[in-house]
């Protein structure tokens, strides 16, 4: 049986990706995301990419690229096509910045974390979820002399999409969730960073791009990324992607109740391996319900 794409409309089969950030080894959290995708693509005859997401040049390394790839191999969770590299595909993302420039729709902002928060606490604001703290607008109100003045001195800066004129253009506009319609409110987000001086890309840039170019009809993956759907449907709508339907499954957590996390020192999935355990046995360890974890 096939599910609905965007549009509500029927389709016979699914493509889906698991994309990992090569930031730490595998672990049970995302043999379930990587699980949930497969088993998506598979019902349907359709196709399971891999992505690997190794923008971050100052967390993401060679070795845990190549350990995500042999754990996927040694667990049986095959995949279709070559694997996406991120890094090997900036050309495209600089391509999609430049049709956002040329559509005026992206500001210089030279502002440091600490002076964002700064702004936030006297206006008395506070950070949004899991995707910190939203941009107050500072740098969109600078005078176009002031903007000129500070690139010719060379400050570092990042490339900001100024999201009311971006919804001025695109309209209103909705995803579906699971075969429901959800409203994008990318506003609630504020004007979020899609590229650096260094680096043509982000995260919300990049993953657009991204699952356009791998013809992603279903992007599974986990609730902490379900906020950032209002601004990648708004960067669809800009750059004249399809886009797919999504569903957000929860997130596996420990004993204590804890979200399983490489920066929390998740088990890794090869340290079961070496303790003994078989892939039955690790798959099996990850497909107990999140909830009841």
């Amino acid at each position: 049986m096939g599910i609905a794409d965007a549009t509500g409309a029927a389709t016979d089969v699914v493509v889906t990706r698991f994309a990992p950030s090569p930031t730490g080894y595998l672990h049970l959290g995302h043999v379930y995301s990587a699980l949930a995708g497969r088993r998506a693509a598979r019902e349907t005859g359709g196709r399971f990419m891999l992505r690997i997401e190794d923008i971050d040049h100052a967390r993401c390394r060679p070795h845990f690229a190549r350990a995500i790839v042999e754990d996927l191999a040694w667990l049986g969770l095959d995949w279709d096509g070559p694997i996406r590299r991120q890094s090997e595909h900036f050309a495209d993302y600089r391509a999609a910045l430049a049709r956002l420039d040329a559509a005026g729709l992206l500001y210089p902002c030279f502002c440091s974390r600490r002076e964002i928060r700064e702004e936030i606490a006297r206006a008395g604001g506070a950070p949004q979820g899991d995707l910190g703290v939203p941009y107050p607008g500072t740098c969109r109100r600078l005078a176009p002399d002031e903007r000129a003045a500070r690139l010719a001195q060379g400050h570092d800066y990042a490339l900001r999409l100024d999201v009311a004129a971006a919804l001025a253009q695109a309209g209103p506009l909705i995803w579906h969730e699971d075969g429901t319609p959800v409203a994008a409110e990318p506003a609630a987000l504020g004007d979020v960073v899609l590229a650096r001086k260094e680096m043509p890309t982000s995260y919300h840039l990049a993953v657009t791009v991204d699952d356009a170019a791998q013809g992603v009809t279903l992007v599974t993956r986990g609730a902490d990324l379900c906020a950032a759907t209002h601004i990648h449907r708004l960067l669809q709508a800009l750059l004249g992607l399809p886009t797919p339907r999504y569903r957000h499954h929860a997130l596996l957590t420990d004993a204590a109740g804890m979200r399983l996390a490489k920066r929390a020192g998740a088990p890794a999935v090869r340290a079961m391996r070496a303790a003994g355990m078989t892939p039955a046995q690790v798959i099996a360890a990850a497909t107990i319900a999140p909830q009841t974890r």
